[in-house]
C-alpha cells in the first residue's frame, strides 16, 4: 500500500516545449503579417521609429507630388532631390500625427478600442512597402535625371530610360496600395473592428485627411515651399 501511494503521488517532471518563441521583425513581417505584428507592438509606446517611419514616408509622397506637378520641368534634379529631403520629412511626420487624431476619434466613434500609440504604429509600419519604393526612385532618378519627375516623358528620350521610368511608376503604384491594404488590416486589428467596418471607418478617415492636407499645401504654397507647378 505505501508502495502504490509513493509511485501514485510521485511528480512527473514538466515537459519542455522544444519549439523556441517565435521572434517577430516588424520592418520585414509587417509585408505579410500586419495583424501578428501590431499585436506585438500592442503595449510597445511611440518611438523614434514611428517618426523615422513617418518622415521617410514624407519624403516619397514629395517625390510624387513633385512628378505629378512636373517639377522637373523648371528645376533641377538637384533641387527637387533637395526640397524632398529638406521638406518631406516635416510633412511626413505632421501627416502622420494628423491622421493619428482623425483615425483615433472616428475609431471611438465607431467602438473601436485603440490608443493612440497603436493607432501610430499601424499608419507608420504600414508604411513600409511605400517606403520600400525610394529606392527605386533614387535609381530612376540616377538613370533619368530630372525627366523623373515629369508627369509625361518627352518622346525624344531614349526607350531603355522610358522603359525605367515606366516600370519605376508601376511598382510604385503597386507598393502604395499593398501599404493602404496593410493599413487597412492594421488598423481593424488595433481597433479590434471587423474589416468591412475598418474599412468604411478608413474611408472617412480618408476624405478628412484629404481636405486637411489640401488645405495645409494650400498654405505651404503661398510661402513658397511646394514644388513649382508646371508652365
Amino acid at each position: 500500500m505505501d508502495f502504490v501511494r509513493c509511485r501514485t503521488s510521485r511528480k512527473h517532471p514538466p515537459m519542455h516545449d522544444p519549439t523556441p518563441p517565435e521572434t517577430i521583425r516588424p520592418l520585414h513581417d509587417v509585408w505579410l503579417r500586419p495583424r501578428r505584428v501590431l499585436r506585438e507592438l500592442a503595449d510597445a509606446p511611440i518611438s523614434r521609429v514611428d517618426y523615422l517611419l513617418g518622415a521617410v514616408q514624407g519624403i516619397v509622397s514629395w517625390l510624387s507630388l513633385s512628378r505629378a506637378q512636373s517639377a522637373g520641368v523648371d528645376s533641377g534634379l538637384g533641387a527637387i532631390l533637395g526640397r524632398a529631403v529638406l521638406a518631406g520629412p516635416a510633412a511626413g511626420i505632421i501627416g502622420l500625427y494628423l491622421m493619428t487624431m482623425v483615425y483615433l476619434r472616428l475609431g471611438r466613434r465607431a467602438g473601436g478600442s485603440a490608443t493612440r500609440p497603436q493607432v501610430m504604429h499601424a499608419l507608420a509600419y504600414s508604411g513600409v512597402p511605400m517606403i520600400a519604393s525610394l529606392a527605386i526612385w533614387l535609381v530612376a532618378a540616377a538613370l533619368a535625371g530630372r525627366a523623373c519627375f515629369i508627369d509625361a516623358p518627352h518622346p525624344a528620350l531614349e526607350p531603355f530610360l522610358i522603359l525605367v521610368l515606366r516600370f519605376q511608376f508601376v511598382a510604385h503604384a503597386l507598393l502604395v496600395c499593398w501599404s493602404l491594404l496593410l493599413q487597412v488590416l492594421a488598423y481593424s486589428e488595433v481597433e479590434r473592428l471587423p474589416t468591412r467596418r475598418a474599412f468604411g471607418v478608413w474611408l472617412l478617415g480618408q476624405g478628412l485627411v484629404m481636405v486637411a492636407i489640401l488645405v495645409l499645401w494650400m498654405v505651404v504654397a503661398g510661402l513658397g515651399g511646394a514644388p513649382p507647378s508646371p508652365g
